[in-house]
């Protein structure tokens, strides 16, 4: 998936991406393991793809205690 299709996500859908990627990653070594996978390249994608989705969670994290921060200056 592209960056930009991900940060239009929720973060549900964020999370929900994250856990089927994180099972077809796995299914995607298991099929590697009993030599049956047709694209090696599909386990690099995958892996590529968790770390898309990993990074978009924390920076929405990091913004989220920022604007925490800030609100907190702002009051205090």
């Amino acid at each position: 998936m592209k960056p930009s299709e991900l940060r239009a996500m929720s973060d549900e859908q964020l999370a929900l991406t994250l856990k089927e990627t994180i099972k077809d990653l796995f299914h995607l070594r298991f099929q590697s393991a009993t030599e049956r996978l047709e694209t090696p390249s599909q386990i690099r994608k995958a892996k590529r793809d968790i770390a898309r989705i990993k990074t978009i969670q924390r920076e929405r994290e990091l913004a989220a205690q920022r604007k925490a921060v800030q609100g907190a200056r702002s009051n205090g």
